[in-house]
C-alpha cells in the first residue's frame, strides 16, 4: 500500500532513510522537512545533500520543504530524525500538525537530559498518543553505507505488533531488511548506550590501543547495557540481536561512526570543542552519557565504562587516566 511519509529532519540519517522509503516497491510519497534553507533548496532542486552525502543523488520522487505544515499534511507515517536533545522542542513547535491517525517512528538514539526519558516517552508525552502508535527503528545502520544501498538489517519495535508489521512492509527494500519486535524499551536502551560505548572504543583507538582492548570494551559494554536494560524492563534477548550486539559492533568498529570518530579525537588529545568541530555531525553519545549514568545510579546498576566516558566528556579527565583507572578495578567473576 502506498503511503504518505514525512521525514522530519534533513541530516545524515534522515536523508538516507528517505532514500530507503523512496526505494520501497509501494511507491510512497516521501517528503523531507528541515530548518536549513540551503540544504532544503539543494534537496528540492538537485536531489542531493552535499553536506552529509556528497556525490549521491536521491530519487526524484522525494520532495523537500522548510514548512512543517506542508511536510506533515495528510501523512500516514511521520519519521522523526532530529537530534535527540531537540526532540521535545521540535514537537512543541510542530507536533500539533501531525495527523492523529499517523504512526510516529523514531530514528533517535538518546535519553533526554534532565528527565532521562526515552525518546518514545517524550513522543507520547508531547503528542498525547497511545504507545502502540509509536515505533522505534534501530540496528546496525550507518547512514554512509545505507546511502550506497549496501545490505543492512533493522529492528522496528512497537508495542502494537501489527503496526510494526505494517511498517516492516513499508520500509523493506532489496538492500534494507526490517525485523519486528515489541521490546521498545530494550531497543531504545541499546540504541542509546551503544553511542556511549563507541566513544570509549574511539578513545582507546586514539590512545593507540589494539583490538584486544576494543573487544574488551565492546563485550563489557554489552554487559553494562544489558544490566540496565533488564532493570528497566527490557527482554535480555534484545541485547543479543540486531538492536543490541549488531548496532554496538557497527557503531564501535566503523570509521563512519561519528561517536567512534569523536572518541578517537578525544583519545588523540583534542578538547571537546575541537573534536566537535572536526566531527561536524552530532555525536549523540556525548549528550546522552550523563543521562545514562544518572539513570544507572538511580536504579543501582554498575556501569564503569559509562562512568569513565562521563569523566572525560563532562568532567574533563584525560582519557589515558580514565583507561588506567578502569583496568585497575577489582577483579571478579565475569557473570
Amino acid at each position: 500500500m502506498s503511503l504518505t511519509i514525512a521525514v522530519m529532519g534533513s541530516g545524515s540519517w534522515g536523508t538516507a532513510f528517505a532514500q530507503i522509503l523512496a526505494d520501497n516497491s509501494h511507491n510512497h510519497q516521501v517528503r523531507i522537512w528541515g530548518r536549513n534553507k540551503e540544504t532544503i533548496n539543494e534537496l528540492a532542486t538537485y536531489h542531493t545533500n552535499s553536506k552529509f552525502h556528497p556525490g549521491f543523488v536521491l530519487p526524484e520522487k522525494i520532495t523537500a520543504t522548510t514548512d512543517p505544515a506542508i511536510a506533515l499534511s495528510g501523512a500516514d507515517v511521520v519519521v522523526l530524525a532530529v537530534p535527540a536533545q531537540t526532540l521535545r522542542d521540535n514537537l512543541k513547535s510542530w507536533g500539533a500538525l501531525i495527523p492523529k491517525q499517523a504512526i510516529v517512528v523514531s530514528l533517535l538514539k538518546g535519553f533526554e537530559r534532565g528527565t532521562h526519558a526515552r525518546m518514545s516517552e517524550v513522543i507520547a508525552e508531547e503528542l498525547d498518543i497511545d504507545a502502540g502508535h509509536i515505533a522505534v527503528v534501530t540496528g546496525p545502520n550507518l547512514a554512509g553505507e545505507i546511502i550506497k544501498r549496501e545490505p543492512a538489517a533493522v529492528v522496528i519495535a512497537c508495542r502494537k505488533e501489527e503496526n510494526a508489521v505494517e511498517l516492516q512492509d513499508a520500509f523493506a527494500t532489496p538492500y534494507f531488511r526490517p525485523y519486528t519486535s515489541v521490546d521498545v524499551v530494550g531497543c531504545e536502551v541499546a540504541g542509546t548506550i551503544k553511542n556511549v560505548m563507541a566513544l570509549a572504543v574511539g578513545m582507546a583507538s586514539g590512545l593507540g590501543m589494539g583490538d584486544n582492548t576494543k573487544a574488551t570494551v565492546i563485550t563489557r559494554g554489552l554487559a553494562e547495557t544489558t544490566r540496565l536494560g533488564v532493570e528497566l524492563g527490557a527482554d535480555p534477548m534484545t541485547f543479543a540481536g540486531l538492536a543490541g550486539m549488531g548496532d554496538l559492533v557497527a557503531t564501535c568498529s566503523s570509521p563512519l561512526s561519528r561517536n567512534r570518530s569523536f572518541g578517537e579525537r578525544l583519545g588523540r588529545g583534542l578538547g571537546l570543542s575541537q573534536a566537535q568541530s572536526e566531527t561536524k555531525t552530532t555525536a549523540e553519545g556525548v549528550s546522552s552519557a550523563a543521562a545514562v549514568l544518572d539513570l544507572a545510579r538511580e536504579h543501582g546498576v554498575d556501569m564503569p565504562i559509562v562512568e569513565a566516558v562521563v569523566d572525560v566528556v563532562v568532567n574533563g579527565m584525560p582519557p589515558k587516566e580514565v583507561v588506567r583507572r578502569l583496568m585497575s578495578r577489582t577483579t571478579r567473576s565475569e557473570h
